[in-house]
């Protein structure tokens, strides 16, 4: 079996039309803030496939420099400014955020109608529910990539490894909503050695660990569906947290890295700006 390429430029391509014609009923031009704190190298990258994707769909983007050793009650003095000015429409804090800075706090400060990532405890509490328009980005990707592949999740085992605040937990909710069976593996899970056997079992695998090939292609069951959310550097190229190869021809469908979740992830963070604007 040699599995089929969920192509995430493709699919980001399709999103981004969408909310292009979304942008010309509304009227007026979202704006989109930015918000980092210090010069992490490895948020440059994704802010500025922020900025471009923003452009190109008709949302206004701005991004805003705070020095590395602003404090809390500075970052919060100007969450609230932004929340309260109707200049913009959305916010969005860029991590990773300096280790003093509470980003929690911050968002809570945002609020919810302006909440451009989908993660404060209102949005959260609304995807619990099945009522949310605007939620995580990164498991809203994972969602539309398992609808490209146009595979029914009802009842398949989803196992989703990994279970951080902003995917693997949202994402099990959202894949409990289309009544995949899931399984969230996390540390504990490793450490029994338990991974492994969950994987095999899989119809459907969700990597979202950060460390590259930690899930070995021999493990993923024939004709699965497999989505690397992972960005890892190894060997001096970037990979995702499953051995592509190898897996590649077991599963029926799989996500490349990089050019898989990534750009939908970005495409997804539109859809929300849209969605606030309304």
């Amino acid at each position: 079996m040699s599995a089929k390429i969920l192509d995430g430029k493709m699919i980001a391509e399709k999103i981004k039309e969408a909310i292009k014609r979304d942008i010309a009923s509304l009227g007026a031009r979202p704006t989109l803030a930015s918000v980092q704190i210090g010069r992490n190298p490895s948020s440059l990258v994704y802010l500025n496939s922020q900025k471009k994707a923003a452009l190109e769909v008709g949302i206004d983007y701005e991004a805003i420099g705070l020095p590395e050793d602003i404090s809390q009650a500075e970052a919060a003095e100007l969450a609230a400014k932004l929340s309260g000015d109707a200049k913009y429409t959305a916010v969005i804090l860029q991590r990773p955020l300096p280790p003093a800075i509470d980003w929690r706090a911050l968002i809570k400060i945002i609020g919810p109608g302006k909440d451009a990532e989908g993660v404060h405890p209102e949005n959260l509490g609304r995807l619990l529910s099945g009522t949310g328009k605007v939620g995580p980005c990164t498991p809203m990707a994972v969602m539309a990539m398992l609808e490209a592949s146009g595979q029914d999740l009802y009842g398949k085992e989803a196992v989703v490894i990994g279970h951080s605040d902003i995917v693997g937990k949202p994402l099990a909710l959202m894949l409990l909503g289309k009544f995949a069976t899931t399984t969230v593996c996390h540390i504990a899970t490793a450490e029994r050695g338990l991974v492994e056997g969950h994987v095999r079992a899989a119809e459907v695998v969700v990597a979202a660990v950060g460390k590259a090939a930690v899930v070995k292609g021999g493990w993923i069951k024939p004709g699965a569906i497999v989505i690397d959310v992972g960005i890892n550097h190894a060997g001096g190229k970037i990979v995702g947290d499953v051995e592509f190869d190898e897996a590649s021809g077991r599963a029926s469908y799989i996500t490349p890295v990089p050019g898989g979740v990534g750009p939908v992830t970005t495409a997804m963070l539109m859809r929300n700006v849209v969605e606030l604007a309304r």
